[in-house]
Formats: C-alpha cells, sequence, structure tokens
C-alpha cells in the first residue's frame, strides 16, 4: 500500500523531532448551533495558524442537552513541529486531555528545546500571575505585593553580591 503524501510528511516531521497528537476538548453553551461552528473556528482560525503546527483536522460531535446546556466535544489530530510547539498549544489552549499517538519510542530532547518550552511556561505564568493580581487583588493587597516583591529583590541582590565578594575571596 503507498502511503499518502500526508503519511510521509508525517514520516518527515516525526524523524525530526514532530509529534503527533490528538487533542480532546469540551465546550458547553445555551445555544446549540454556536457550539460546533466554535469549535471549527479553533481548529481554523487558531490551531492551524499556531506557530510549528503542520496539520491539524477535527471530528466535532453532534451537542447533545443536559439541564437547558449543550455540550459538545471534539476530537483533534494535530501534528506539531516539536515539543516546544505542543507545549504552547496546550496552555493556550487547555484541552480537556492530551494524548501522544506518535512517536512511541522514547523522545530526545534538545537542551535548547527544553530551555525554550521552560522559558514559555514561565511567561504563561507570569502572564496568569499578572491577571490574577490586576483582577482580584485590593490596592492594600496589592501595595503589600509589591513591597514583598522589593524587598526580595533587594534580599537577593545583596545574597549575589555577597556570594560574588566570597568567590573574590575563595
Amino acid at each position: 500500500m503507498a502511503k499518502s503524501d500526508m503519511d510521509k510528511l508525517t514520516e518527515e516531521k516525526i524523524g525530526n523531532g514532530g509529534l503527533l497528537l490528538k487533542l480532546y476538548f469540551d465546550m458547553k453553551n445555551k445555544e446549540k448551533e454556536s457550539l460546533q461552528p466554535l469549535l471549527v473556528d479553533l481548529i481554523n482560525e487558531h490551531l492551524l495558524k499556531e506557530p510549528g503546527v503542520v496539520y491539524c483536522y477535527g471530528a466535532i460531535e453532534e451537542p447533545i442537552e443536559m439541564e437547558g446546556v449543550y455540550s459538545t466535544s471534539a476530537t483533534i489530530t494535530i501534528l506539531v513541529e516539536n515539543f516546544r510547539s505542543s507545549i504552547n498549544i496546550a496552555f493556550r489552549y487547555a484541552p480537556a486531555g492530551v494524548e501522544l499517538i506518535r512517536p512511541t519510542k522514547d523522545v530526545n530532547l534538545r537542551p535548547i528545546e527544553i530551555q525554550g518550552a521552560l522559558m514559555d511556561i514561565s511567561l504563561v505564568s507570569e502572564s496568569y500571575s499578572k491577571f490574577i493580581v490586576q483582577n482580584a487583588m485590593t490596592e492594600e493587597g496589592m501595595r503589600h505585593l509589591s513591597d514583598d516583591i522589593s524587598n526580595r529583590i533587594k534580599r537577593g541582590t545583596e545574597m549575589i553580591n555577597r556570594n560574588g565578594e566570597d568567590d573574590k575571596k575563595g
């Protein structure tokens, strides 16, 4: 059986560090007619345009009604260039589930990929923290947090300087 162009592309990308994943999404809405278009939009206007996405396609379930709210789910197959792309997609879109389809063997990550993924995680964490602080904290709480951060920076700087002086002595 001859391999399709898609199969060849998938093999090539996985051979070069790509990942083939299944992402599971669920969505609820009071309007039945809006659910499937929202998931189609997620695929066509968002996931397909993410950096590192080679291709993706999905199957969307027919919405069902439960206690006045409609619910549906989608299973999306996605091929990404590398581990870092998969991390960014998981953070940005928060699927209900993620399944690694391929590769089926252990994956070796280069140090630069690990570093990049950790930096992405750090940036997302900072964004969420900033959002929470700006939207959920009182002015007094924000002043207290600002003072704590200033004190930590001051103590950290002192510790770094002290260690630098100890290194020069030793």
